[in-house]
């Protein structure tokens, strides 16, 4: 099995960047490379160049084109390109760290960017234009402050091993950026300008967003690799309470692919599952309350997205079997029936679906319960089986179908779920490999059970702090197997955090995105731009008057009158002032949140 392709696919793994007044230039440093990458700073265009011969008046090379003059650096690969208000933007890789390795491929992680203006002055914006652009930068920064940017110059990291396995000769010659899952390549709309010249392929870098680990590990005596790599689709991607449900195209949102792999004496095994927001359209706009109420559209046919999506995915995956986890009572419970009666309509044989009320059943710290859902998917798991190809190249077993899991935000309950699945399917194929004994369980294997339950729960956090802003909950039973004081107490603690998030900072997370993704471009031109958005005055006003009436209240309290009931009255007219005003503002909600401004999420919805 050609997993990743033959070396003429590879991107440039080495590179320096040239920055004149009047062009960049990418030089190409790997072994044999002598292509250089101009990039016009004025006409914005890109050529291909090669190495010149030619030598300088200190006897030393230089590439075509390149002055001696330019300000040099190396650089780890091209993000892409940008439009903003003051013009075009490169975005280029200067940091990054090894992960691993992949069957002999160097997975790494971006850690550190570059913007770079390709106008050398500004003098041409008005203060407002100077404004909106840095705001803009900001929000580019935001997006490539959040950690999860993977990436590889030998290795498809956007496609599980199955899918590279069934793959054409063809396929195997395109380059990393023409052959990739568009679903999971975070900088597809800034190498836009890179995918229409085929020539230039080899210097763009398709990045992934999510979570790699990968870790060397030992039972019995037998040294195997074990990796789990979570892609989020950058489809419908976005924040917690601004993207729920799916779009027209049945693009879900918070959808992610986890693949586990083990790889023991040149055999491969693979297990993959998804999640993905409940997939019909549906809304949970924040609006200060704790948890906003979901509102289910009743505009739309519902029938045509959700007959897309589970399209889309048996397609890509075969047979589903959703495994829906949300509460079947309370605002959650007309989502959990809605579904039921979507999937019952849709009547496709390929799709089955299960519910499972994972806090009721797990209330009272009764985790093991959760064996009572795994009995349940044991016998579809088992037919579902996973992807095996021997040492050899051969392919022994293919999966031929998914656990699609859900819980409201895809996150916390589906974590958990995903992890118990994924250690069964573990469980048999290292059974298979010969790695454990008949009889032998993963849980006996202590440092090897240490690792995995880590690693899931990593996994957990990074899916967590990209969409919803803060690290996952119920980590300490991904972690050690039991729930613990204080675990709950870190759940508290991030809740409180996702809450302040959601309601006072998600908005511009959602713009940040949106552009990056291409969602929003910005129009040099315009005149009124979209950041610019009037407050009504009860945005400012009711605070300021709750703040001072709650201020006067205790003041009140503390510095009694000259009788008691001249103290009440004080008290009960402030308090009345400061709860009053608190109900107006809460009543209000959603005028007091920070709302996107760049793409109206109700078109979207």
């Amino acid at each position: 099995m050609a997993a990743a392709g033959p070396a003429a696919a590879a991107s440039y793994a080495n590179l320096k960047l040239h920055i004149t007044p009047e062009k960049f230039y990418v030089e190409a440093c790997d072994d044999g490379a002598d292509d250089v990458l101009a990039i016009d700073r004025v006409s914005t265009e890109v050529t291909l160049t090669e190495l010149c011969s030619s030598f300088s008046l200190w006897n030393l090379p230089f590439k075509k084109d390149v002055p001696p003059s330019a300000v040099t650096r190396p650089i780890f690969g091209i993000l892409g390109t940008i439009r903003l208000v003051a013009g075009t933007y490169l975005i280029v890789i200067t940091k990054k760290k090894k992960v691993g390795e992949i069957f002999s491929h160097a997975i790494w992680k971006a850690t550190d960017f570059d913007i770079l203006s390709y106008k050398k002055t500004m003098l041409h914006l008005t203060d407002i234009q100077l404004q909106d652009n840095k705001v803009f930068l900001s929000m580019i920064s935001h997006v490539l402050s959040v950690d999860g940017f993977y990436f590889s110059t030998t290795y498809d990291l956007t496609h599980t091993l199955q899918r590279l396995a069934n793959t054409s000769p063809e396929f195997q010659e395109m380059s990393l950026l023409e052959r990739a899952d568009p679903r999971f390549v975070w900088n597809g709309h800034l190498l836009r300008e890179f995918a229409a010249q085929p020539e230039i392929h080899r210097f763009a870098t398709p990045v992934m967003h999510g979570f790699i680990s990968m870790h060397s590990c030992s039972i019995n005596g037998k040294c195997f690799d074990w990796l789990l790599v979570s892609r989020r689709s950058c489809f419908r991607a976005g924040v917690r309470y601004y993207v729920r449900g799916i779009d027209s195209e049945g693009h879900a949102a918070n959808f992610v692919e986890t693949e586990q792999i083990v790889h023991y004496k040149g055999s491969k095994a693979s297990f993959v599952q998804t999640r993905g927001s409940i997939p019909f359209f549906w809304s949970q706009r924040p609006n200060l309350k704790y948890k906003p109420k979901p509102q289910i559209s009743k505009s739309v046919n519902h029938m045509d997205g959700f007959q897309r999506h589970f399209d889309s995915q048996i397609i890509s995956y075969g047979k589903q079997m959703i495994v829906n986890l949300v509460n079947q009572k309370g605002s959650e419970l007309p989502l959990e029936q809605t579904f039921a009666k979507m999937v019952n309509s849709m009547a496709n044989g390929m799709v089955r679906y299960i519910a499972f009320d994972f806090h009721k059943e797990c209330s009272r710290m009764r985790w093991d319960r959760l064996q009572i859902l795994l009995d349940q998917l044991a016998e579809q798991q088992d037919e579902f089986s996973y992807f095996l190809v021997d040492s050899d190249g051969k392919i022994v077993t293919q999966q031929e179908g998914t656990f699609r899991s859900n819980c409201m935000d895809c996150l916390d309950r589906t974590n958990v779920i995903q992890s118990l699945l994924a250690r069964r399917s573990l469980q048999a194929q290292l059974q298979r490999l010969g790695v454990l004994h008949v009889g032998q369980r993963i849980e006996e294997q202590a440092d090897f059970e240490k690792i995995y339950k880590n690693a899931w729960a990593d996994n957990a956090n990074a899916c967590a702090k990209q969409y919803a802003g803060t690290g996952a909950l119920k980590t300490d039973y991904t972690r050690t197997g039991k729930r613990t004081q204080w675990g709950l107490i870190m759940d508290g603690w991030n809740s409180l955090i996702r809450y302040y998030k959601n309601n006072f900072s998600d908005g511009f997370r959602q713009d940040a995105i949106d552009l990056f993704l291409g969602n929003y471009s910005v129009d040099e031109v315009e005149s009124a731009s979209p950041l610019h958005v009037k407050k009504d005055w009860k945005f400012l006003a009711l605070p300021i008057i709750m703040v001072v009436a709650f201020s006067m209240c205790i003041i009140c309290l503390l510095m009694a009158g000259d009788t008691w009931t001249e103290t009440l009255a004080y008290v009960l007219f402030w308090g009345t002032a400061s709860f009053g005003t608190f109900a107006i503002i809460l009543y209000n909600g959603k005028d007091f949140v920070d709302a996107p401004k760049l793409v109206q999420k109700e078109k979207m919805d």
